[in-house]
């Protein structure tokens, strides 16, 4: 029988202003480790600690700019395009715009506080 997912799970977000995560999928609302997905809003001037993650994650903007720092540069994705950053590889999010942004990300295996890595304090 397929699992009905009715509400998400709200976490608590890294960063510099409050940000919404509403997991749908993953170690907190349904128990899964293998993936999680969930929908992020993020007001302007948000930005989170960089990190160095043990799972790729997938990443599609549905409103806004989401911008991704990694040591090789800067992408600004804008409504309708998505981003992949891979696992063990810096990267920095942040919503720069005014407006802010909202996405789905969907991390392979599912986020975990304890496999992030996030930097010590915001840059």
């Amino acid at each position: 029988m397929p699992t009905k997912i009715n509400t998400p799970s709200i976490i608590e977000a890294a960063g510099t202003r409050p940000k919404r995560i509403e997991e749908y999928v993953g170690r907190v609302n349904s128990g899964t480790g293998a993936v999680s997905v969930a929908r992020m809003i993020s007001p302007g001037g948000w930005q989170e600690p960089g990190q160095r993650p043990e799972f790729d994650e997938y990443t599609v903007v549905l409103k806004g700019l989401l911008r991704v720092e990694s040591k090789s540069g800067t992408l600004d994705v804008r409504a309708g395009e998505a981003v992949i950053t891979h696992a063990g590889q810096w990267v920095r999010y942040s919503t720069p715009d005014p407006a802010g942004a909202e996405y789905i990300a969907v991390c392979l295996p599912a986020f975990s506080p304890d496999t992030v890595h996030r930097d010590d304090e915001p840059a």
